[in-house]
């Protein structure tokens, strides 16, 4: 029997003429893992919105439809009862902390399930240790990274052992160790707890395969639902970007089993490559031009060091060179100090040692006003940026520019963030993904030399990280210089020309994109992870793709 049972679910929200649900109806059982998949807007977030019983109460709007959880209409449930059954995860870890301290953050729900005080500390003292939490128990949450966050929210939830977790985009803010760390525990709350999970990931390469079922959403709509292989055979071609990475590789090559995973992905290239060395002869078939190594130096960091008030150094003799016409993509762990790094060099920290260059002239102690005509900075929360009533007054809001100029770039910047259709949207009301957008506008307005984006993914489904790489791609083509903080592997290996990896404060790997991603072993994308040992080049699925098309089209040669 179903543990949820949705029937014809219909929902608006406020003021909205869409209906971002459409006649959904779905069966969840005990103990399932599902996986839900599809363009930003399709309703992944507003379906776990409805089965935690948030909707209409919480966001306003009209709902139709029924939803059943245990065989009760979900409008039957008290929101106490919910709250000890359900447990939700938003994408943003801010918007769920109501504690200052990390210690009263876990507690605070089970105080106000009226848990005893005895059952209380033990339950926080488990999860503390589950994460790994206990040497920031008294520290101010809002001081910790994106995500540490992420993991005392996890943990204040999973306090409360709820009989159904759902996850939107949980991940978003950790680096690729404790993402991965994160999704195996999820997958063993599953499996060894029998708690029943429905994630909504952009992390595809990491999850889809751990799923029962796929749930497949566009529109509104579920257009699919199926287990994972039935879902890349079914509706895999129609939604390429949202399958694995390895399945898209396989997809259009005549073999029995498209592969989900690197290892049956590795066991199906080795039937198909044979030799190595003559599958991958050249071991660098494209090496950098000189537009993608950059032109002239616009900016550098010279061994700079930071430490926060009363804590050890953050930066250890940093030394950072951005490049006219160049994208750089930074990566590392959480803590590591790369979001730190952004604000000493765009002024909102000042570095105790070291220097910050721009062509050549110490800017190192310019105020931050002067220095954001020269290096624009965004920030991990696009929320930091909206205060205006209408999109385009927000990206204007900072020009000081004639009325008629003015209008031409704003419309230029919303043309090319694809944020036409959004004009006269309070920018509060938009999805993540559109948010981030209206935030790099923000920062694009003044039209900086050297720009500096703060995990500018976060939110983003994978046709707007296309778009995203699209529109970095044509910035670098006009001079700019681009340093990318992420945790995106798969879209540093899509976008950068050159790659740093940050640990403990300290730059521990510099050089171009291939020699970088290569020879590490969990900053590689997964196509690069597929072709280890046979083709190192090998970055991306595009690459793949060329490499296998150009294998078979030689075969079909010596066949002719």
């Amino acid at each position: 029997m179903a543990l949820f049972h949705v029937e014809n679910l219909n929902y608006f929200y406020p003021e909205e003429g869409a209906r971002a649900l459409e006649n959904v109806s779905l069966q969840i059982f005990e103990g399932e893992f599902l996986f839900l998949a599809g363009p930003s807007g399709s309703g992944k977030s507003t379906l776990l919105r409805a089965l935690s019983g948030l909707l209409p109460d919480y966001y306003g709007g009209s709902i139709g439809g029924e939803i059943r959880y245990r065989q009760r209409s979900l409008a039957d449930w008290q929101k106490g009862e919910l709250a000890r059954e359900i447990g939700l995860i938003f994408q943003n870890p801010e918007q769920q902390s109501v504690m200052t301290r990390v210690e009263q953050e876990i507690a605070f729900g089970l105080e106000n399930l009226g848990v005893a005080p005895k059952e209380m500390r033990r339950r926080v003292a488990e999860v503390l240790a589950l994460f790994d939490l206990n040497p920031v128990r008294q520290e101010a949450v809002f001081n910790l990274s994106g995500g540490q966050k992420q993991k005392v929210i996890l943990a204040a939830i999973l306090a409360m052992h709820p009989r159904v977790l759902l996850l939107d985009e949980p991940t978003s803010q950790l680096d690729p160790v404790a993402a991965q760390d994160f999704l195996n525990y999820v997958q063993r709350l599953n499996q060894e707890w029998g708690i029943t999970v429905l994630l909504v990931e952009q992390r595809v390469d990491r999850c889809f395969h751990l799923a029962d079922r796929v749930v497949m959403m566009d529109g509104g709509r579920i257009v699919s639902q199926a287990g994972p292989r039935e879902t890349v055979r079914g509706v895999g071609r129609q939604y390429p970007l949202y399958i694995p990475p390895v399945s898209r590789v396989f997809s259009g090559l005549d073999i029995p089993e498209v592969p989900l995973t690197i290892k049956e992905g590795r066991e199906i290239l080795r039937k198909i490559a044979g030799n190595p060395r003559t599958f991958c002869p050249s071991p660098v078939p494209d090496s950098p031009t000189a537009a993608e190594r950059g032109g002239g130096v616009i900016l550098e960091c010279r061994s700079l060091e930071f430490a926060y008030p009363g804590n050890p150094p953050c930066l250890r003799k940093v030394d950072v060179t951005l490049k006219e016409g160049s994208i750089t993509v930074l990566l590392g762990e959480n803590g590591a100090g790369k979001s730190t790094l952004l604000k000493n060099i765009n002024g909102l920290l000042s570095p105790r040692k070291g220097r910050v260059c721009h062509k050549g002239r110490d800017i190192t102690r310019m105020k931050v006003e002067e220095r954001a005509a020269l290096t624009g900075y965004m920030s991990q929360n696009p929320d930091d940026y909206l205060f205006n009533d209408s999109v385009f007054t927000e990206i204007g809001y900072g020009l000081d520019l004639p009325k008629g100029e003015k209008e031409e770039r704003v419309g230029r910047l919303l043309r090319l963030l694809d944020l036409e259709h959004a004009r006269e949207k309070n920018p509060r009301d938009l999805s993540g993904g559109e948010k981030q957008r209206v935030a790099l506008g923000v920062v694009l307005a003044p039209d900086p030399e050297v720009l500096l984006l703060d995990e500018p993914t976060r939110g983003m489904d994978a046709v707007l990280k296309k778009k995203l790489g699209a529109l970095l791609a044509a910035l670098k083509g006009e001079g700019k210089a681009i340093l990318v903080v992420t945790h995106d592997v798969e879209f540093a290996a899509e976008i950068a020309c050159r790659v740093l990896i940050m640990s403990a404060g300290e730059i521990i790997a510099s050089g171009e994109k291939r020699e970088v991603l290569s020879s590490s072993l969990y900053y590689s994308p997964q196509a690069n992870r597929l072709f280890k040992g046979v083709c190192p080049w090998v970055m991306t699925v595009e690459d793949a793709l060329s490499l296998l098309h150009r294998e078979e089209g030689e075969r079909e040669g010596e066949a002719g």
